[in-house]
């Protein structure tokens, strides 16, 4: 039967001949132009206005019930097709990206055009804090949003990531089926969501995170939008798979091109220590010096190298290709004004290996716990074997120090004979003694300091070599007296040249060293006076238990000023307190005791009786006695300062201190 699709039927027309062809191409012709479907319902409307029987209307219902069916699977699939074809576009889009944070960018806003959704977001899994972070987002404005963190199971992305299973909700508020937190909460109020769909994004069988479609009002998702999300899901949990392999393979690619460069560097490393190590074998072989050692350094590593010989107090630099310039002496210019290199250099003594300060290395050249030199590279940047290189050379020049200090021990002992000669009794001739000074280029005219020292428990022979150094850097002499070292030092302070010659012994002993100071001497012929001074004062030091200290007779205070006069020290003592001694010798009382204590107390008879364990009424009837020995006025302050001084050297006597004796002990 032939119709025409733009004819409308006569309404009158009743006929089921005609209408059924007729209402045949009508629903055709909708359907052919997609209309709406409330088009459907008009044929049925103008039928029933024409007065068409039950029949005809029924047959034009049934017409409209099959032609909106077939509209609907016609709008299915069209979206189908188009949503295979977004998802193939999808999928050719990613696969075409390398970066991971290009593939994110690209899944969210793929999923928000193709729902048609306000904002769309990707969240990731944190495996070290236990929770899911966001990682993109896309038409979102909030910026606490942006930053939310979901804990396992919170939420409705907690949930997803938690079951690796859709979830969707028409209104996220009013949902009661997950477990709501006020952080998570808080942030979707911000944003103004309400309906959200929530995927999981799976790889390898494992929850990596979370792909979101929201909207800002209730909405219900329909089954083929979830399945639609969850196949862009898929599709990016491949794409985030290959970004994440490809960015794998970048950073391996990278650590094996630094592996590489550093086993280049490694070689070369090699190579310069194997020339470095002829070199120094040359040096030594070939009887060279620490001006040797600096132009190899420098040659080998490159960069400025300084070498400070402290056993000579001169330095030197070289650059490469440059050789080695002039010596510089006086002080330690490497150190000096510059506390980090100084502890540099402390460090590399105590350590034994190379420290980086500023720009520079530094390395000190020791014997043991000797300080003999130091060494700093600048300009150069060093490896681990370089540092080995620079070691080595800290090593040699510490060899090289080491054989020259050998061939001057001879002059050593000679200059030792001559310090023992001037400290001899009775006293050498004066001209002999400068004559044979003068061979040492020692001058005994000018002023120098006696310094006694001792160390208890010390390698005797490590402190006779920092004596020894520390003479030579001085131009002074050295010797060895009744197990005691003395230094006759050039200068005229003896408190700063004896200290700082102690803190170098001490360093050197590792341990404490107590010293007596005494001088300036005034010629050959007082060196004797101040030598017996000085051992004063160190035996003074030990009886007041002042171990590790160093004193001359101004810093014994009162005690000093008594040992450095000429007066009769047990004849003041006995003066004072001859009554007493004399008494408790007798009767075996404890006058001077208690005498001792009372003062120590301040006057105080209830402290006195404590220190001394009697009773306060003996404390008092000792003083009583002690009254009618010595005098009632004992206690005026002339008197009891006097009678304190008695019984302070009185105690220093009792101890075995010999405040006047001769202390030369050859």
């Amino acid at each position: 039967m032939e119709f025409e699709l733009n004819t409308t039927p006569d309404p009158q027309d009743t006929s089921p001949e005609r209408s059924g062809a007729e209402q045949q191409a009508l629903f055709l012709e909708l359907l052919l132009r997609d209309a709406p479907a409330v088009e459907y319902e008009r044929p049925v409307l103008r039928a029933r206005s024409g007065g068409a029987d039950g029949t005809t209307v029924a047959a034009l219902e049934n017409a409209k019930l099959a032609a909106l069916r077939v509209r609907t699977v016609l709008r299915d699939r069209q979206r189908r097709e188009s949503e295979l074809s977004a998802l193939f576009e999808t999928a050719n889009d990613l696969a075409g990206m390398r970066s991971l944070d290009q593939v994110l960018r690209a899944i969210v806003e793929r999923a928000r055009h193709l729902l048609g959704t306000d904002v769309a977001y990707l969240t990731l899994s944190d495996p070290e804090a236990g929770d899911t972070y966001m990682r993109v987002t896309s038409g979102s404005v909030s910026a606490t949003f942006q930053r939310v963190r979901l804990a396992h199971g919170k939420g409705l992305g907690g949930l997803v990531a938690s079951t690796s299973l859709p979830y969707v909700t028409a209104n996220y508020f009013t949902d009661p089926r997950f477990e709501h937190a006020e952080n998570i909460d808080h942030a979707v109020r911000e944003e103004g969501l309400v309906a959200i769909l929530g995927v999981p994004l799976k790889m390898n069988g494992r929850g990596v995170g979370v792909l979101f479609a929201a909207n800002r009002r209730e909405r219900p998702f329909a089954h083929s939008e979830v399945a639609l999300l969850s196949s862009l899901a898929t599709h990016a949990a491949i794409a985030i798979d290959n970004a994440n392999l490809i960015d794998d393979t970048r950073r391996a690619l990278d650590e094996l091109h630094t592996v590489n460069e550093r086993l280049q560097r490694h070689t070369a490393s090699v190579e310069r220590s194997a020339a470095a190590h002829d070199r120094f074998t040359d040096l030594v072989l070939g009887g060279g010096g620490v001006r040797e050692v600096a132009a190899a350094v420098a040659e080998v590593l490159g960069g400025a190298v300084r070498i400070h010989d402290r056993t000579s107090d001169v330095s030197l630099t070289a650059v490469p290709d440059g050789g080695a310039g002039e010596p510089a002496p006086g002080g330690d210019p490497l150190t000096e004004g510059d506390e980090e290199l100084a502890e540099a250099a402390r460090s590399s003594l105590a350590s034994g290996r190379a420290v980086a300060v500023g720009g520079a290395w530094v390395a000190a050249a020791a014997a043991g716990a000797e300080p003999l030199g130091t060494l700093v590279l600048r300009g150069v940047e060093l490896d681990s074997t370089d540092q080995r290189v620079l070691e080595r050379a800290a090593m040699v020049t510490a060899l090289l120090l080491l054989i020259r200090r050998s061939v001057s021990e001879t002059e050593h002992r000679v200059r030792g004979d001559l310090l023992n000669e001037l400290l001899e009794v009775p006293a050498r001739d004066p001209v002999s003694l400068r004559q044979r000074a003068a061979l040492l280029h020692a001058d005994l005219d000018t002023p120098h300091v006696l310094v006694v020292a001792e160390a208890p428990g010390a390698d005797p022979q490590r402190l006779r070599s920092a004596a020894a150094f520390a003479a030579e850097t001085t131009g002074g002499l050295v010797a060895t007296r009744g197990g005691r070292l003395v230094l006759a030092l050039p200068g005229s302070d003896p408190s700063e040249a004896g200290r700082q010659v102690t803190a170098e012994l001490a360093a050197a002993a590792n341990g404490p060293v107590t010293a007596g100071l005494a001088g300036p001497t005034r010629g050959p012929e007082t060196f004797r006076d101040s030598f017996t001074e000085a051992a004063r004062c160190l035996q003074t030091l030990r009886a007041l238990g002042r171990e590790g200290d160093s004193a001359t007779t101004d810093d014994l205070g009162f005690s000093g000023l008594l040992l450095s006069q000429n007066r009769d020290v047990p004849g003041f003592v006995t003066a004072s307190l001859g009554p007493l001694l004399e008494y408790d010798a007798k009767r075996g009382t404890l006058l001077v005791e208690t005498l001792r204590a009372y003062f120590a107390a301040g006057g105080n008879l209830s402290r006195a009786k404590d220190d001394l364990h009697i009773h306060v009424n003996t404390v008092a009837q000792r003083l009583e006695r002690i009254g009618q020995l010595i005098g009632a006025d004992w206690q005026h302050p002339d008197r009891a300062l006097e009678l304190q001084l008695a019984l302070h050297l009185h105690g220093l006597l009792d101890k075995g201190v010999d405040l006047l004796g001769d202390q030369g002990g050859g």
